[in-house]
C-alpha cells in the first residue's frame, strides 16, 4: 500500500462543491485529486440558475468547464466510484469501483445527496424538467403555467405557498399526506389555491410531456408542472465507513459539519449537499472553496509543526556530535 502514492488531498465527487474545492486547493499548489462517478444530481436539468455569470448553462457543460479549469491548475480527475475509505497513520486510503486505490493526508466528501422521490409513475421520469422540487431553481420557467403541487408532508404546504408566488394557478393535492391543519388550509383558501382531495394514481403524460395529474377516482386534473418534495439522502458511506454518523433532518439526513465544512472525523471535510441539504449550484461552489481553504490551512499547520520536530532533531544530533 505505501507504493500508491500519497496526495495531500483526495476530493470524492466532481460536482460544484467538489471541483471548486480541487481548483482551490491546486491553486494552492497541493496534490489534489478528484474522484468523479459522471452522476450529478442535476443533470436531467436544463440550466443552472442563480448562478452570477453563467446564469442557465446547461450542467454537464458547468462541470465540463470546472474539470478543465481544475486540470489546468494540476489537479488530477479519475473518472471511477469510489467505494470504501479507511484512514491510517498517514491519512486515507481510498478504494476505487474499477480497482486500485488513492492515498491522500486529507479528504474532502463533495458527494451530494439523492433524491428519493414519491413513489407515483410518471415523477422520476420527468424529474427535473417538468416534476420540480425548488422554486428557485425551476420557478421562473414555469411562471404563470398550471401548477400541481404533490403533497407529502409539511414541506408542501411551503412549497405550495413559494410557487402560489409565481402562478396564479395552483392546484393542491394532499395526496396521501397528513392533515396539514387548520392554519394551512386557511392559507391556501386565502390565496385561493386549489385542494383536489383523493390519492394520485399517476402522472400523465403525451411523449415526455405532462399533461395531467391523475387520481384513484380516474378524475383528471391539467398541469403544466408538479412540484413535490423529496427526501434528501446524504451520499455518506464513505463517511459511515470511517467510522462517522448522520444527523436527521425534517426532510433527510446529513453529515453535520462545523465551520467550513469540518468533520466530527479529523482529517474529513465535507462540502456541497451531502452537508447542506439545500445548496443551490452556487452556494455548494462556495462551500467547496471554503472546504479546501480550511483542509489548506490545515496542511500547512501540519507542516510547520513536522518542520520544526525536524529542526529541533538536527539541532539535537548536532549537538550530539559535538560533545
Amino acid at each position: 500500500m505505501d507504493s500508491i502514492p500519497l496526495h495531500d488531498v483526495v476530493v470524492v465527487g466532481g460536482g460544484a462543491a467538489g471541483l471548486s474545492a480541487a481548483v482551490t486547493l491546486a491553486r494552492s499548489l497541493r496534490s489534489v485529486v478528484v474522484v468523479d462517478a459522471g452522476e450529478p444530481r442535476n443533470a436531467p436539468a436544463g440550466g443552472a440558475h442563480n448562478l452570477l455569470g453563467r446564469e442557465g448553462i446547461p450542467p454537464l457543460e458547468l462541470l465540463a468547464a470546472g474539470r478543465r479549469e481544475a486540470q489546468q491548475y494540476g489537479a488530477e480527475i479519475v473518472a471511477d466510484r469510489a467505494v470504501t475509505a479507511r484512514s491510517g497513520p498517514d491519512g486515507f486510503t481510498v478504494g476505487l469501483a474499477g480497482g486500485g486505490a488513492l492515498r491522500a493526508r486529507r479528504l474532502v466528501l463533495a458527494s451530494g445527496l439523492v433524491d428519493e422521490l414519491p413513489d407515483v409513475p410518471g415523477v422520476r421520469e420527468l424529474w427535473g424538467r417538468s416534476v420540480l422540487h425548488c422554486p428557485y431553481c425551476h420557478g421562473w420557467e414555469v411562471r404563470g403555467q398550471r401548477i400541481g403541487v404533490l403533497g407529502a408532508g409539511p414541506m408542501s404546504i411551503h412549497q405550495t405557498l413559494l410557487f402560489r408566488q409565481l402562478s396564479a394557478d395552483v392546484t393542491f393535492f394532499p395526496h396521501r399526506m397528513p392533515d396539514p391543519g387548520a392554519e394551512a388550509w386557511e392559507q391556501l383558501a386565502a390565496l385561493d389555491v386549489r385542494v383536489v382531495g383523493g390519492p394520485v394514481r399517476r402522472l400523465r403524460t403525451e411523449g415526455d410531456v405532462l399533461r395531467a395529474v391523475v387520481l384513484d377516482d380516474g378524475q383528471e386534473v391539467a398541469v403544466d408542472a408538479v412540484v413535490v418534495a423529496p427526501r434528501f439522502a446524504a451520499r455518506a458511506e464513505l463517511y459511515e465507513q470511517l467510522g462517522g454518523s448522520l444527523s436527521e433532518h425534517p426532510v433527510g439526513e446529513l453529515i453535520a459539519t462545523g465551520p467550513m465544512g469540518r468533520t466530527e472525523i479529523p482529517g474529513v471535510w465535507v462540502a456541497g449537499n451531502a452537508g447542506d441539504l439545500s445548496a443551490m449550484v452556487s452556494s455548494a461552489a462556495g462551500e467547496g472553496v471554503g472546504a479546501a481553504a480550511a483542509v489548506n490551512v490545515d496542511l500547512v499547520a501540519e507542516d510547520a509543526a513536522a518542520a520544526v520536530r525536524s529542526r529541533a532533531q538536527r539541532t539535537t544530533a548536532g549537538a550530539s556530535r559535538q560533545a
